[in-house]
């Protein structure tokens, strides 16, 4: 959370699962300035025959406003997991049920940055018609992957785009 503090400017709208953790680590980064809500998924059985793996089904949300000013209507994990399933889909390591995983926090790390960067800064997105980076004004142009091999050739540096 102090990281996410570090790159932001101003007052803040977060949303979170209903993990404990978060309201202390939100607190100590952020301060007061944040309207922050938590949301917690009601799991229940599915209606359907049970199989090896079946996910649970989800059968509704709590939402509490944790601090701030948040109306709890428009507080929502959509994005967050949105760009979950899009990095289990493009990274082999964060497939569901393989033993691909990154067992070290740092391989993780490791494996994770060059997909943000690349999904960021050189993958021109469909609904923005430019890069994530580009419409943020944070770079003037499609990253290649020169640029992005060339991040790791200074010295291991957290990159920003």
């Amino acid at each position: 959370m102090r990281d996410v503090a570090a790159r932001i400017r101003g007052r803040v709208q977060l949303a979170t699962d209903g993990h404990q953790a978060y309201l202390n680590a939100v607190e100590d980064a952020l301060g007061i300035d944040v309207d922050y809500a938590q949301l917690q998924k009601i799991c229940g059985a599915s209606n359907e025959p049970e199989k090896r793996h079946s996910p649970v089904q989800c059968i509704g949300c709590d939402t509490k406003t944790a601090r701030g000013n948040r109306d709890p209507k428009d507080v929502s994990a959509s994005f967050v997991e949105r760009q979950n399933l899009t990095m289990r889909m493009s990274m082999r390591r964060s497939t569901r049920l393989t033993n691909a995983f990154s067992k070290k926090v740092e391989n993780h790390a490791t494996a994770v940055a060059p997909h943000f960067i690349h999904h960021n800064c050189a993958r021109i997105h469909k609904t923005l018609r430019i890069t994530p980076a580009m419409a943020a004004g944070l770079s003037d142009h499609v990253w290649n992957y020169e640029e992005i091999a060339a991040l790791t050739e200074e010295g291991g540096q957290r990159a920003r785009p």
